[in-house]
């Protein structure tokens, strides 16, 4: 059990941890063992909290009863909308237990609640199904609520366990109502011609076998339905009532389950959720002007991938009961595995927690079976559309955990997304079609898609996959280095609209590294491919000794500003976001040169395209010991301890007061511009897993931890969740670059076109860590001083053992 993901007492109220599946809707348990951020139509709903609550009363003694979760955080009673109005229909005014403490351990939470003052102690465990290598099981819109309730009398104990959920499913177009479902009841919205994306059932059972199901709440004003449900559940009454057929609908539906315990017996109640929403209103990438489709034209909008496998609620729920086992069985084998390791605390916390972004609504799975995602999730919808080139670059964890869904971006990538001339936008459409190339390119997200495939190829080992990608990607490279090297002088020159969402105008370390990268990994491929890339080769001949001689400045690499005769113009004249120039930004540019550069600055970005290529397998493209020269400068001046004293006029919520955190950039030398780019000044937990790991992979791994135990004790469960790393949206997708500490640590990477399994540890001793490979996972590491693999899962890869010892490692 890693411990540093256990949270008590006040570190519970921000607690909120995904259950759900990959594109198949989400709702998050809460620390204290309740339900937040439910969201089963396809789009985010931060702080939507319907009354979803199990309880337990007793026939003895009915003032014990109490709803199963611990105390409410004082954030909910005051500071959020309508409070002031004494936060009405929540169920925040019923006795529960007051001591909990929740412990994540991805898939898996548990949350225990204790009342010294009654005899049964109550554990939840909730997980939804996920493992390694099987996307389409982890994909499923089911959420597992395991009850144990436990006597601590020494005589038996009489009590009703019950489950309730009010009506939250009803919409203004379309009403809902409750049915019976096998082993329990469904809240049902039909949807309507209207709106039929308005249609979803959630269905709430148990395989108890004296469980029984409530589908006629009482029907009335002001508080009349929690009210009566609260008295049946004080008074240990089991109602069984039918679907109401006459007036208006159900408010809601409930589960009771009698219970007799003997003394010091455990009995565990599963409740199962499953829900099905087959359409939705998602739809991005359009031009504004563009008729909107009609409602019920079955393509125009997202519709998920288990819509394609389920007909219906009914099914979804069957195969829920049928596979419940196998699939608890698969998910926690793989949760053994993953958390099976003795790298250290914050680690294994850092890659576990932010696997939870892979089960939030950042992240959607088509009907076809494509992945795509928006960055993050605002409030209401999705935060920046598109499967973002530049952003998920830096995600580490789906090409290992699953790769078809990560070859399945790099297609939409190269055709959707791709035009006739190679110009690639960075934003894919959805329903994933051809998108329009009304933006520019996005300089580190199209060179990035190019270092990508060879991961993902290196991965596989499918060579046929790539060979049907290669003239999109010889396109795209040809159109970058048209478009921002067209003197074909080894650097990017021309503007490079990039992740910051403005350009850089020069050449500078950070583009020019990702440059560098992507025309080794042509190379590479091109050869296996018997494709002439000799041109490529040359321009890496040109640009490397321009980035390590002319950008390296003895201590980190910077940026060279160029923006007069450049074949993009002027730079007034350039679209941009929000970069117009105003007159004094006008009168800037003719003292400074363009807003938003970073010129001397130490950028942690700056050589990320070295990162780009190690964590893809691909050889040196900077001289390491200059590389590892940048990273320390970083650290040096970048990390902040304590953030006090950083003035920060951008988006301070990431890091701030005494917390500790990573600045995008710093100039130690002077020169700051007088407008930097726009996020300079802030703290983004994506980079500062870059470059935590790149530290830790060119030797400086206590930097390294150094950086990520910051990260992580600002996400400690009283002021942030520790399951959402945010940044411009929750569940942010660029801290998925968290996974790449395990290959940091271990060195272990499994190259399928060559059969060679890489383990060059940066920590001395015998150690174990989770690998995974495109086929299986298992247990990595070194035994009495020898490498060994154990596979847990699946098929064992065709390897030989490239075993480089931690001193050889080490003084890399």
């Amino acid at each position: 059990m890693n411990p540093s993901q256990h949270y008590t007492g006040p570190r519970l109220a921000q607690v909120a941890f995904p259950l759900g599946g990959i594109g198949a809707g989400s709702l998050c348990l809460t620390g204290a063992g309740g339900f937040n951020h439910v969201a089963l139509r396809h789009q985010p709903a931060m702080h939507h909290e319907p009354m979803m609550f199990a309880a337990v009363g007793f026939p003895d003694v009915p003032a014990d009863a109490r709803i199963l979760e611990g105390p409410v955080p004082p954030h909910k009673v005051f500071g959020r909308p309508n409070t002031g109005l004494g936060v009405p229909r929540t169920i925040y005014g019923l006795p529960r237990f007051p001591d909990a403490a929740f412990t994540g351990r991805f898939p898996f939470a548990t949350v225990a609640l204790r009342d010294d003052r009654l005899p049964l102690d109550v554990d939840l465990t909730a997980w939804s199904p996920f493992e390694a290598g099987d996307p389409d099981n982890a994909s499923l819109p089911f959420a597992a609520l395991e009850y144990t309730l436990t006597n601590r009398r020494a005589t038996p104990l009489s009590a009703v366990f019950s489950f309730h959920v009010a009506d939250f499913l009803k919409t203004a177009a379309s009403p809902a109502r409750v049915d019976r479902a096998d082993g329990g009841f469904a809240l049902v919205n039909p949807g309507s011609a209207q709106a039929p994306a308005d249609a979803v059932t959630l269905t709430v059972a148990t395989d108890a076998a004296d469980a029984v199901g409530d589908c006629a709440w009482f029907r009335g004003g002001w508080f009349d339905a929690l009210s009566t449900v609260w008295r049946d559940v004080r008074e240990a009454r089991v109602r069984s009532r039918d679907p109401l057929r006459e007036g208006d609908p159900s408010p809601g539906g409930s589960l009771y389950v009698p219970v007799t315990l003997a003394a010091g017996e455990a009995r565990t109640i599963t409740v199962r959720l499953s829900w099905y929403a087959p359409r939705s209103t998602v739809r991005r990438g359009q031009p504004l002007d563009e008729t909107p489709p009609a409602a019920d034209a079955p393509e125009a909008f997202y519709r998920p991938w288990y819509a394609g496998r389920f007909a219906d609620a009914t099914a979804a729920a069957r195969h829920w009961t049928q596979a419940f086992a196998d699939l608890r069985a698969r998910s926690s084998r793989f949760a053994d595995c993953l958390h099976d390791s003795t790298l250290p605390a914050e680690v294994t916390e850092a890659v576990t927690a932010n696997l939870s972004i892979l089960k939030s609504p950042t992240v959607l799975r088509q009907i076809d079976g494509r992945f795509w995602a928006w960055e993050g999730c605002d409030d209401k919808q999705g935060s920046c559309y598109g499967t973002c080139t530049h952003v998920w670059n830096y995600a580490q964890a789906l090409p290992h955990l699953f790769p078809s869904l990560e070859r399945s971006i790099r297609e939409s990538e190269h055709t959707e997304a791709l035009d006739a001339r190679g110009h690639q936008e960075f934003r894919t459409p959805i329903p994933i079609r051809p998108a329009l190339h009304v933006m520019l390119s996005a300089a580190d997200g199209q060179l990035g898609g190019i270092i990508k495939t060879y991961r993902d190829w290196r991965i596989s080992g499918d060579t046929t996959w790539l060979r049907r990608l290669w003239p999109a990607l010889r396109r795209s490279l040809d159109y970058a280095i048209s478009h921002w090297d067209p003197d074909r002088e080894g650097w990017l020159v021309e503007p490079q609209h990039n992740t910051y969402d403005i350009e850089f105008w020069g050449p500078n370390g950070m583009l020019t590294s990702v440059y560098l990268a992507a025309l080794q990994a042509a190379v590479v491929m091109g050869e296996a491919l018997d494709e002439d890339v000799a041109p490529y080769r040359e321009l890496i001949a040109r640009g490397r000794p321009r980035l390590e001689n002319e950008l390296f400045n003895g201590q980190w690499f910077e940026q060279h500003l160029r923006w007069r005769g450049l074949r993009a113009g002027h730079p007034a004249d350039l679209w941009s976001i929000d970069g117009k120039y105003s007159r004094e930004g006008l009168e800037l540019l003719e003292i400074e040169g363009p807003k938003y550069q970073y010129g001397p600055g130490v950028l942690s970005d700056g050589i990320i395209g070295a990162w780009f290529a190690a964590v893809a397998g691909l050889d040196d493209i900077v001289d390491p010991a200059k590389a590892r020269a940048h990273l320390r400068s970083v650290f040096t001046h970048n990390f902040r301890a304590d953030l006090s004293l950083h003035a920060n006029p951008q988006r301070p919520g990431y890091a701030l007061g005494d917390e500790a955190g990573l600045l995008l950039c710093t100039w130690p030398n002077g020169g700051e511009p007088s407008l930097p780019f726009v996020y300079s000044n802030e703290v983004w937990t994506g980079i500062e897993y870059q470059v935590a790991s790149h530290l830790i992979m060119l030797g400086e791994v206590e930097s390294g931890l150094t950086l990520v135990r910051a990260t992580r004790a600002r996400y400690r469960g009283d002021n942030r969740n520790p399951y959402d790393e945010y940044e411009c949206g929750h569940w942010y997708a660029r801290a998925l670059a968290s996974y790449a500490l395990l290959q940091a640590l271990t060195g272990a990477r499994y190259d399928a076109v060559s059969g060679h399994l890489h383990l060059a540890p940066r920590i001395a001793g015998d150690f174990r860590s989770f690998f995974a490979w495109d086929g299986g996972y298992g247990t990595i590491g070194v035994r009495e001083g020898a490498p060994f693999l154990d596979v847990v899962h699946g098929t064992p890869p065709d390897f030989t053992f490239r075993y480089t010892p931690f001193a050889a490692a080490a003084s890399v």
